[in-house]
């Protein structure tokens, strides 16, 4: 489905291609959230990567506690894209966890699964900080060679390798209040 949506006068308006609906996302959060629940991960602590998964993030704790977990919840900021569709090969550390991991069970939710760098890091960074375990979650997992070794334990779609926007995230800062995931239309298979 090609959505047309509306930007302010500062921009122009963009066409859209719906991958993934929001009533999609919302079925699938939900079944999700009961796969991680069988998991039985005591004490877990959801580290959500900023800024992309945010939304992600944020609706699955909520499907998560309609589960019965409860989960203390922070935030790491990881870059390696900033303005640009392409990774830059390395990561940093714009925003680094406040609470201490030392024995938990961590699940750290990201938005998508390309490369494997932000999330090979994560976990290294976490596993080096003493995490239990670790755990990760993705939205999309794209269906492309790895920069890195790397499995996900949880993913709710996985995809092509095409540059996505919506439900969190974005192109060059804009987009991330869609309630869809979609495909610029007419855009090139990009890695994100």
């Amino acid at each position: 489905m090609t959505e047309s949506i509306s930007a302010n006068e500062n921009h122009t308006v963009a066409e859209v291609e719906v991958v993934f609906s929001a009533d999609e996302i919302a079925t699938r959060l939900q079944s999700l959230a009961v796969e991680i629940s069988n998991r039985k991960l005591d004490n877990l602590m959801v580290i959500a990567v900023l800024k992309g998964s945010f939304v992600f993030a944020a609706d699955l704790i909520r499907a998560l506690y309609s589960v019965g977990i409860e989960p203390e919840v922070d935030f790491i900021t990881l870059s390696s894209y900033r303005k640009s569709r392409t990774s830059s090969g390395t990561v940093d550390i714009l925003r680094d966890v406040e609470l201490d991991v030392r024995g938990r069970n961590v699940l750290i939710v990201d938005d998508v699964l390309d490369s494997g760098r932000t999330l090979a890091f994560a976990k290294d960074l976490l596993t080096a900080r003493g995490a239990r375990s670790i755990h990760t979650c993705v939205l999309l997992e794209k269906l492309i060679p790895r920069a890195v070794q790397i499995d996900v334990d949880f993913r709710a779609f996985q995809c092509e390798n095409e540059f996505v926007v919506g439900y969190g995230m974005d192109l060059a800062h804009r987009y991330r209040e869609l309630p869809f995931v979609a495909r610029m239309a007419g855009s090139s298979q990009e890695d994100r």
